[in-house]
């Protein structure tokens, strides 16, 4: 039986008409920027969307040990990463006065409480109490799950030992809702691996790519938010700049990065 639907087009398979409803200016007139402001954060949540998609996805190929299939995702996500980073550009076209002349409007609604940039974060690994205590009880329960499972890099580890490298067991099978520190051990096999085993070698490479372009991606969300309201608080009541500059340069994968002097 064929799937051909004569029905199908184009603006029903992707709901245009529904997603073009779905752009609603809060300010009067609406002011001009309102709009660009709401598409682009919009967007940014079908990206977040996206990245938790890739995300589960190349877990399970890593855990499966296929490098290839692994390492094309893991450049896709990069790819997406550098798309994130791109639309800051977007957002930079939009003045301080232009954002001031609806930020009001905005009430409590920050994107501090994106609660799928905190799924991703969960994915990637981050483990503490403060990164969804504020969201809804559903989006505590989802990011509550995902932590309860292995992160990028734990399945990381999972597709090391496959590949027939000594992971001790002790982090292969840990208690997943407790944060990941940076190992000796582990640094070690990173170092072997690199020397001489150079397809897993390139899925590390392809891990260092992402955490470059998730700290590239959190320092021009900074600056784009610093040369907007300076030092003020953030909408949702967070610090601002503050809290956002708290969160640079901080590893995802950091044995990874504390291994390059041994090269």
């Amino acid at each position: 039986m064929s799937d051909f639907d004569p029905a199908l087009t184009y603006s029903s398979y992707l709901a245009v008409d529904e997603l073009l409803q779905l752009q609603r200016p809060l300010s009067e007139g609406p002011e001009h920027d309102e709009m660009l402001f709401i598409i682009i954060h919009q967007t940014y949540e079908l990206w977040f969307k996206q990245l938790q998609h890739e995300l589960f996805g190349v877990k399970k190929k890593l855990e499966a040990g296929l490098t290839y299939d692994s390492l094309a995702i893991l450049g896709r996500i990069r790819t997406i990463l550098k798309i994130c980073v791109s639309q800051v550009d977007i957002l930079e076209t939009m003045t301080p006065l232009q954002f001031n002349s609806f930020r009001g409007r905005l009430s409590s609604s920050s994107g501090f409480q994106s609660a799928q940039f905190r799924e991703v974060e969960a994915l990637l690994g981050r483990r503490d109490s403060k990164m969804a205590g504020h969201l809804p009880p559903d989006a505590q329960e989802e990011i509550a799950l995902i932590t309860n499972e292995r992160s990028l890099w734990d399945s990381t580890l999972v597709y090391f030992s496959k590949r027939g490298h000594a992971i001790p067991e002790k982090f292969l099978n840990r208690d997943f809702n407790l944060a990941y520190e940076p190992n000796e051990d582990v640094q070690d096999i990173l170092v072997h691996i690199h020397k001489n085993d150079p397809e897993t070698a390139m899925v590390c490479e392809r891990l260092v790519d992402i955490d470059e372009g998730l700290q590239e991606w959190r320092y021009r969300h900074v600056k784009m938010v610093e040369r907007t309201i300076g030092h003020k608080s953030g909408t949702g009541g967070s610090s601002g700049v503050g809290y956002l500059s708290s969160t640079l340069f901080k590893p995802t994968f950091p044995d990874l990065w504390a291994v390059r002097d041994r090269f």
